[in-house]
C-alpha cells in the first residue's frame, strides 16, 4: 500500500467514525456538501420520478413541431432558493401551474430515499411556493438547542423539532397548552425547559404541584405562589379569579374608545395598555391535574367542583387579563367528572409524550389532528422527552427538549429569583425562603405551614 492509499483509508475511516459518532459535526463538516452537490445533480430526475412534474405547456409543443426541434421536457418545480442549515437543508420551490402543495407532501417520503437524507417535510408558504426542510440526520436523538433562537415576551424555546427548527411554546399565540405523558415519559423535563425559559422573564409563575411539591418545590424561588394539596390549589385558584376581575376592570378604564382613537390602538387585553399601567402576566402550571379532580367524599367533591370552575374560568376569560394556563397529567378525560371536557376545549395547545394506551393520545389530539394519534402511541419507550406536539390547525410535529436537569432549573430559578413579582392576591400562597440560601426552601401559606 502507498503512503497516499494508507492516509485516503484513514480519512475515509475517520469520516465513517464521525458520522457514527458525531453526525452534527460530521453534517456541518462534510454532509452539508454532499447534500448540496446530491440534490443539485439528481433534482430533475427525482421531480420525474416522484410525478412532481408537468408536460410542457401547448404553445411549446407547438413551437417546437413548427420549427422542428426536439419535443421539450416536463418541467420539474423551480428552485427559488436552497439554504443549507445546522441540521439540513431548506429548499424552496416554486409550483409549476397544475402542482399543488399537497402533491409535494405527499412524496415526501419518496424525496428523502432519492435525495438520501434523513427526514423532509414540506409546507406551503404562500399560493404556489413551497418549503422543502430536509434533515441530513436524527436531530432529536441528541438534541442540541441553537445558540441563537428567536425568544421574545411569553415566547419560549422549548424542544427541538424532526426538521431541525425550534419549537417555541407562545403564549399570546396560543394561551392555554395540555401536556400529558406516562411516568418517565419526559414530562417532567419538558416542564422544566418551560420554567427555566420563563425565570428570565416579567412574567409570575403560579404552581400547583399535589405531589407534596416534589416537582415544583426545589424551584420555589421564582414562584409568585405554591400549593401543594388540593385545598390550597382551590384558594390559590380562587385568588387567580378574583386578579382576573380587577384587571379586567383596568383594561376597561383604560379602553380609550373615543372616535379620534385608531382601531388598532383600543385595549382588548393586558398587552394593548401601556407599560407602566400593564399588570404581570401569569403563568399557571398545574403538574398533575388528576389530582385536582379526584375526590372521596362529598366534602372533597365540592372542592373538586371548585377547582374545575376556577379553571374554566380563567381557561375561557383568562387570556386577555395575561393569566395563561399549563395542564400536565397523565390522562385527562372524561372519567376525571363533570367540566373536564369544557377545559380541554378551550386548552388550545396539545402535547403527548409516550403514552400507556391509545385512548390517552385520542384525549390530546382525537378532537384536533387525528393523524398524530397514531404517532403518539408509536413513541418508544427509550426514547424519554421525545412528544407530538400539535394544536387546532390540526397541524402536529415530533418534537424533544434538551435534556435540562433539576439541578439546573434551580440554578436557573435562584439567579433570576429577583424578578419574581409580589402579587397582592397571591401574598399569603408565596413561597416562604429560609435566612440560609442553603437550607432548604419550604412551602407555607399565611396561616400554617405545609412543606
Amino acid at each position: 500500500m502507498t503512503g497516499f492509499t494508507v492516509a485516503l483509508v484513514l480519512v475515509v475511516a475517520a469520516v465513517g467514525l464521525l458520522r457514527w459518532r458525531r453526525p452534527a459535526w460530521y453534517w456541518l463538516t462534510f454532509g452539508v456538501t454532499l447534500a448540496v452537490v446530491r440534490v443539485l445533480v439528481r433534482y430533475g430526475s427525482v421531480m420525474d420520478a416522484c410525478g412532481l412534474t408537468v408536460p410542457p405547456a401547448r404553445w411549446r409543443l407547438a413551437l417546437a413541431r413548427a420549427t422542428n426541434r426536439p419535443i421539450p421536457e416536463s418541467r420539474a418545480p423551480r428552485i427559488l432558493r436552497l439554504r443549507p442549515t445546522r441540521t439540513g437543508l431548506v429548499l424552496r420551490l416554486k409550483l409549476r401551474p397544475g402542482q399543488d402543495a399537497f402533491d409535494v407532501a405527499a412524496a415526501s417520503d419518496r424525496l428523502r430515499h432519492s435525495f438520501s437524507m434523513y427526514g423532509v417535510t414540506s409546507r406551503e408558504l404562500r399560493s404556489g411556493v413551497v418549503e422543502v426542510r430536509m434533515t441530513g440526520y436524527d436531530v432529536l436523538k441528541r438534541v442540541q438547542m441553537p445558540a441563537k433562537t428567536d425568544t421574545r415576551p411569553m415566547r419560549v424555546p422549548v424542544a427541538l423539532r424532526q426538521d431541525g427548527s425550534v419549537h417555541y411554546r407562545d403564549y399570546r399565540a396560543i394561551p392555554h397548552a395540555l401536556t400529558l405523558g406516562a411516568t418517565e415519559s419526559g414530562k417532567s423535563v419538558y416542564q422544566r425547559n418551560l420554567v427555566a425559559g420563563l425565570a428570565p422573564m416579567d412574567v409570575a409563575l403560579v404552581g400547583i404541584d399535589c405531589k407534596q411539591g416534589v416537582e415544583l418545590f426545589p424551584l420555589a424561588r421564582r414562584f409568585s405562589a405554591l400549593a401543594d394539596d388540593p385545598d390550597t390549589a382551590a384558594e390559590v385558584l380562587d385568588a387567580l379569579v378574583v386578579r382576573m376581575e380587577r384587571i379586567y376592570q383596568v383594561i376597561r378604564a383604560q379602553q380609550r374608545i373615543t372616535a379620534d382613537v385608531p382601531d388598532a390602538e383600543i385595549a382588548a387585553g393586558i398587552w394593548d395598555l401601556p407599560d407602566h399601567l400593564r399588570p404581570v402576566p401569569v403563568v399557571v402550571l398545574v403538574d398533575e391535574v388528576a389530582e385536582l379532580a379526584l375526590y372521596a367524599s362529598k366534602e372533597e367533591e365540592k372542592r373538586r367542583d371548585r377547582i374545575v370552575t376556577a379553571l374554566v374560568r380563567l381557561a375561557q376569560l383568562g387570556r386577555a387579563a395575561g393569566i395563561y394556563l399549563e395542564i400536565c397529567g397523565q390522562r385527562f378525560g372524561s372519567e376525571l367528572g363533570k367540566g373536564i371536557t369544557m377545559l380541554r376545549a378551550q386548552l388550545t395547545g396539545r402535547t403527548a409524550h409516550r403514552v400507556n394506551d391509545e385512548s390517552s393520545a385520542n384525549m390530546a389530539f382525537g378532537d384536533i389532528a387525528p393523524d398524530a394519534v397514531l404517532a403518539a402511541i408509536q413513541i418508544p419507550a427509550e426514547m424519554r422527552g421525545l412528544a407530538i406536539s400539535g394544536d387546532s390547525s390540526g397541524g402536529w410535529h415530533r418534537i424533544r427538549a434538551p435534556h435540562t436537569s433539576l439541578r439546573q432549573a434551580v440554578n436557573i430559578c435562584n439567579r433570576h429569583a429577583d424578578r419574581t413579582p409580589d402579587l397582592p392576591e397571591l401574598a399569603p400562597f408565596r413561597p416562604a425562603l429560609s435566612a440560609s440560601a442553603a437550607a432548604p426552601v419550604s412551602l407555607a401559606k399565611a396561616s400554617s405551614a405545609t412543606g
